[in-house]
């Protein structure tokens, strides 16, 4: 009975105390990575949504029908153009060291300063972490025209831009049957920086 006692009242010994601990620190290694990676995904899920929009808007620009604004004869035809818009005058925000480690609210008259973004009516009124870019090279309409919309963003202050791009290009076998097909996917470089 003496030594059943004994075996009761014994604690734990060191080595499985720092087993333990040993346990814990690891697992509060991982719930820190995971706590950032999850903070990092949702910062450029800005990203992805906002170039998904701007690659829609130029798409809808694009699908827009023009005509010349001479006036069409009577019995005559006029021919309709379909063209990409062209490449904005500027990132916004301007500066790079708008976004680092912070976010950025635009004003509305940046995303009227030049003929692009007018043209895709592509704006953002929440305060945003990446500076967007729209470039277009070709904006008659051919078959070869491609444009690109960008957009960088320093999440941890560093100086490394986070890089997503995403854009299309105008495909087809004739004058007449041409489209404008997107990038099978948005492009990314430095994603954690």
């Amino acid at each position: 009975m003496k030594q059943l006692s004994k075996i009761k009242s014994r604690g734990f010994t060191l080595v499985e105390l720092m087993i333990v601990v040993a346990i814990i620190g690891v697992l509060a290694a991982l719930a820190i990575y995971g706590v950032r990676k999850y903070l990092t995904n949702a910062k450029t899920a800005e990203a992805r949504t906002a170039l998904g929009r701007l690659a829609k808007d130029a798409q809808s620009a694009y699908e827009k029908e023009t005509l010349s604004q001479a006036i069409v004869p009577i019995n005559t035809t006029a021919n309709i153009s379909r063209a990409l818009c062209p490449p904005a005058a500027a990132t916004v925000p301007a500066a790079k060291l708008a976004i680092q480690n912070a976010k950025y609210q635009s004003h509305p008259s940046e995303w009227r300063d030049g003929a692009g973004w007018e043209c895709l009516k592509f704006t953002m009124s929440d305060p945003q972490y990446f500076m967007y870019g729209y470039t277009s090279v070709g904006t008659a309409g051919a078959i070869g025209d491609i444009f690109t919309g960008t957009a960088q963003g320093d999440l941890d202050g560093v100086g490394v831009l986070s890089t997503f791009t995403f854009g299309g290009e105008i495909q087809g076998t004739t004058t007449s049957d041409k489209v404008l097909t997107l990038f099978d996917q948005i492009r990314e470089a430095n994603v954690e920086e």
